[in-house]
């Protein structure tokens, strides 16, 4: 349990490090993206992304980035406000993505649907219910499958919750 609960962890912190902090490297036409500082002769831009908000802030100071996999890789210590923010992070993405299938189901449906009007076929075609079957079974393996996760996630940060209040 422990391995499955650290992997979802790893693939949920690689995947954030990307998401939320970028810089913006202009020198002077050519502005270029990075997840790493910019070199000395750039000017520097950081851009932070979480829960669908991005500021971009002008900052020419060097930073260090780190990144949660490779600082758990190293076996340093990612606070558990810092772990909670990660956590509800990736349970907002997954529900956004859940949202994003539904939306992505009607329009198979719709295409689907005019096919069949053009195939002039009935509504009660078998291979026309086959395909609306297939579709809507991948669709909801996608959304359990996230929906599963989600309430993986929300157990372990319960349980994160519980021993930072029993630590007070």
């Amino acid at each position: 349990m422990t391995k499955v609960i650290l992997s979802i962890l790893c693939l949920m912190f690689s995947g954030s490090a990307v998401a939320n902090s970028i810089f913006k490297c202009i020198k002077d036409d050519k502005i270029v993206f990075s997840q790493h500082s910019c070199p000395k002769d750039f000017r520097q831009h950081e851009i932070e992304y979480q829960l669908g908000i991005t500021i971009e802030t002008d900052s020419d100071k060097r930073t260090e980035t780190v990144d949660p996999l490779q600082a758990l890789l190293q076996k340093e210590v990612i606070s558990k406000n810092r772990l909670l923010q990660l956590l509800d992070s990736e349970m907002y993405r997954l529900k956004q993505e859940n949202s994003y299938f539904e939306i992505l189901r009607a329009s198979e449906l719709q295409k689907l649907e005019r096919n069949r009007y053009w195939q002039k076929k009935e509504a009660t075609d078998p291979a026309y219910i086959a395909s609306i079957e297939e579709m809507n079974l991948h669709f909801d393996n996608l959304i359990t499958n996230n929906a599963s996760t989600i309430i993986l996630l929300d157990d372990h940060k319960e349980q994160i919750t519980l021993e930072t209040s029993d630590v007070k």
